[in-house]
């Protein structure tokens, strides 16, 4: 039988399901694959994004699983974003009709804003998501990231979206964000993983009812790390004999002993896999829990190290990652 995923009551009193299928880079086939085979082993919350191209893939899955009765609309938790170039606020519900659109679903459950940063608006098509000048950085538009979540707001009324949130902003843009909304972003999705665990941002989310979402949960383990750079490949946690340890002690992977440790410490991890093995492992983790010398052993690795440093937008005025959290 499949696990039975809890679920966290959000800030606006709907409940999110604490662990997702991450989807970037599954597309075509493998991108319906996968969604597929989530479902079927009961998972009940799927993360995309317009960026990612893939949202038609998801879309059929979750029509199609549906249409089999394996699920009910209302029994999945479907999580998309408006991206970069569209922040204007006469883009952004254009932004999300086509979401909703390439989905084939009256509604979306979480819509978040992708980046702080707006670029320069060029047109729809994956061309025009890039906008980069001569020497490689990134075209940026002066779109206030406080004017995108006014029209995100206006989603939230309408319908169209049940949630809405915001992915990799910092401390000081959500603090100027929640002095200046009328509806709170209900998370705050981040690259969180053992190399950047994201306690002083979680504990300060904690304290405004924002709940984190952790993207790249497993730290890409097989991409040099950008950061760290010419020293390599950082020393991983799923590689580290210590939690190869801890994990045979519960009969477990290094990966669930890390997505383990990322719910433990109060996220919502989205581990993307297409493989059956690895879509079952990743939510098979809510049978066993860590001791406290077992996060002390997990929280060594924290290095603040990113695997998705963004550093081709590191000159745009809302770029997160100069801040610690």
């Amino acid at each position: 039988m499949a696990p039975q995923v809890p679920s966290v009551r959000l800030n606006n009193g709907l409940d999110m399901p604490v662990l997702g299928l991450g989807t970037y880079m599954a597309t075509e086939e493998e991108g319906i694959a996968a969604v597929k085979m989530a479902i079927d082993e009961g998972y009940r919350h799927i993360d995309t994004a317009y960026f990612y191209q893939n949202e038609s893939q998801v879309g059929q899955a979750v029509r199609a699983k549906i249409a089999e009765g394996v699920i009910k609309r209302e029994d999945v938790f479907i999580v998309t974003k408006v991206w970069n170039t569209y922040h204007a606020p006469e883009h952004v519900e254009q932004a999300c009709q086509k979401s909703l659109d390439n989905l084939g679903l009256d509604y979306i459950d979480l819509y978040l804003v992708h980046w702080p940063m707006g670029w320069k608006f060029s047109g729809w098509t994956p061309d025009d998501f890039l906008p980069m000048n001569a020497n490689g950085k990134s075209i940026d538009s002066d779109v206030d990231y406080l004017d995108t979540w006014k029209a995100m707001e206006k989603l939230a009324k309408s319908g169209k979206v049940k949630s809405i949130g915001v992915s990799n902003f910092n401390s000081e843009q959500l603090t100027r964000l929640l002095a200046n909304c009328e509806i709170k972003p209900v998370t705050n999705q981040v690259e969180c993983n053992p190399g950047i665990n994201q306690r002083k941002l979680i504990e300060f989310c904690r304290k405004h009812d924002i709940v984190i979402t952790a993207y790249s949960p497993l730290g890409r383990p097989n991409l040099e790390d950008p950061v760290i750079g010419k020293e390599g490949i950082p020393k991983h946690a799923l590689d580290d004999p210590r939690v190869l340890t801890i994990g045979k002690k519960y009969g477990k992977s290094a990966g669930q002993v890390v997505l383990r440790y990322l719910v433990e410490l109060g996220t919502l991890p989205i581990p993307k896999s297409s493989k059956l093995e690895r879509i079952r492992q990743n939510i098979d983790i809510f049978d066993f829990k860590l001791t406290e010398d077992e996060i002390k052993v997990m929280d060594g690795f924290n290095t603040g190290g990113r695997t998705v440093p963004f550093l081709f937008s590191n000159q745009h005025k809302y770029f997160p990652f100069h801040l610690e959290y």
